[in-house]
């Protein structure tokens, strides 16, 4: 990717692009500054949650991190604000409908749900560290599990790196611009794509419990809210399944 015709424009510093990168997260982490874009086009230790590794097709997918202050509503809503920039972004350049699982993986409904893009976040002083991996241009028997797809395995093939790297970091800026509390745009615009809230779903902890519920809402904090058996309990990080009916 040609990092120079990119140009997000402000609050975005200019595009860094690597050829390769231990992990686009930790060159960030070891030169942090706000509004920094990095940019890999091969990653040897990229990873996404709960410690699992994340790759990617050199030249057919996006591997981005960048740095953000953050946001109003707290630091719990970056991750949930950067899945909502994922959606926005693939609707607007490759006019594919996605939906969000909490707390933010971007599935293609049409593609029996499988996952298209993967966010891990990292905690600094400066701010809050945003990795992001999209699969765009990967052929579906490159693709690393069943569960995945990619924009072409969907069916919209040949889809611009770059110009779906700037619209992400247009709509991620925006979601962060319009953060204005509970009730703000970017909080109710999140809550509206999240296909998680009415399902029936299973909570997987670190700990290895897995917990099964309906969830019923993202709280204020950007929790998911999910009613068991014996009461209603409040999920800050773990990893949720759909229950599918039947």
């Amino acid at each position: 990717m040609d990092g120079t015709r990119v140009s997000p424009g402000p609050p975005w510093a200019p595009i860094e692009v690597y050829p390769v990168l231990a992990s686009s997260n930790d060159e960030v982490r070891e030169r942090p500054r706000t509004w920094r874009v990095v940019v890999a086009e091969r990653q040897e230790q990229g990873r996404g949650r709960l410690g699992r590794s994340w790759s990617t097709t050199p030249g057919t997918s996006l591997a981005v991190s960048v740095l953000v202050p953050p946001p109003t509503s707290g630091p719990g809503w970056v991750p949930l604000f950067a899945g909502l920039a994922v959606h926005r972004a693939v609707g607007e350049v490759a006019g594919l409908a996605t939906a969000l699982k909490w707390p933010n993986d971007v599935m293609v409904p049409a593609d029996a749900d499988r996952k298209l893009a993967g966010i891990l976040c990292e905690w600094l002083p400066e701010g809050v560290v945003v990795g992001t991996g999209v699969n765009v241009d990967t052929a579906r028997e490159d693709l690393p599990l069943p569960t995945a797809t990619s924009l072409r395995a969907a069916g919209v093939p040949g889809v611009d790196r770059g110009t779906l790297l700037a619209s992400y970091l247009a709509h991620l800026a925006r979601a962060l611009a319009e953060d204005t509390g509970p009730e703000g745009p970017s909080v109710l615009a999140y809550r509206d794509a999240c296909a998680t809230v009415g399902r029936r779903v299973e909570v997987h902890t670190a700990d290895g419990i897995v917990r099964t519920g309906s969830a019923t809402e993202v709280d204020d904090a950007g929790r998911l809210a999910v009613r068991t058996s014996s009461a209603t309990e409040l999920v800050s990080a773990g990893d949720i399944v759909h229950v599918r009916a039947g």
